[in-house]
């Protein structure tokens, strides 16, 4: 069973659905202990740093991701939930997110031909090809929606990256933990493939 962590932050409906057309098993739940006996974990997302980690403090929530992760569960945070996993924001000065992992989230900077909110379909090159994308080819395509990027401080955890103004790094794996900037529940085939090989994460693989 994979436990969508509802804590008021939109975008769960999707990725729900996407869970339901791979066959998988899932609850949306702000339950501790559903989320602790959960086979996986997904912290989705979208919307803004500091609203976000008030309504994770609000339900209680932080201490059960933290101890999910610490549980050895496979974890997987999309857009907004990959951002919470870091240390903090350019968005909410002040805030402290997670801290789970280590790096900056900031904002995108505007240029010649760069609109923020960066909305639209960019492709994925992959720096250490990590388990998110088995099978899943060079340059694919996924679908993005942020104004904010994160720039990891262990290049050695960014498995995807974009270009778009500047090098995003996309998608991320330590250990257990998993997250992908882009929304792989709103990128077609390829997102589906890489939620498949979500599901297919035994907890304690390498």
């Amino acid at each position: 069973m994979i436990a969508i962590i509802d804590y008021d932050a939109g975008n769960i409906k999707s990725v729900e659905k996407a869970l339901s057309a791979l066959s998988a098993e899932a609850v949306v739940t702000r339950e501790a202990e559903i989320i602790l006996r959960a086979d996986k974990v997904i912290l989705p997302g979208v919307g803004s740093f500091g609203d976000a980690m008030d309504k994770l403090h609000r339900y209680g929530l932080v201490s059960v991701i933290k101890k999910t992760i610490e549980n050895g569960t496979p974890f997987l945070g999309i857009c907004l939930g990959l951002q919470l996993l870091f240390e903090s924001s350019e968005e909410s000065q002040g805030v402290e997110g997670l801290g789970v992992l280590k790096g900056r989230i900031l904002r995108i900077p505007e240029g010649e031909g760069i609109k923020v909110p960066h909305i639209g379909w960019n492709s994925l090159h992959f720096p250490n090809r990590g388990r998110l994308f088995y099978g899943i080819p060079e340059e694919s395509y996924v679908y993005f929606v942020h104004s904010y990027y994160l720039k990891a401080e262990d290049a050695g955890i960014v498995t995807a990256a974009s270009e778009y103004g500047v090098q995003i790094h996309a998608s991320v794996e330590c250990g257990n933990v998993f997250a992908c900037q882009f929304h792989p529940e709103k990128s077609s085939d390829t997102g589906l493939a890489i939620l498949q090989n979500f599901i297919n994460i035994e907890r304690g693989s390498a």
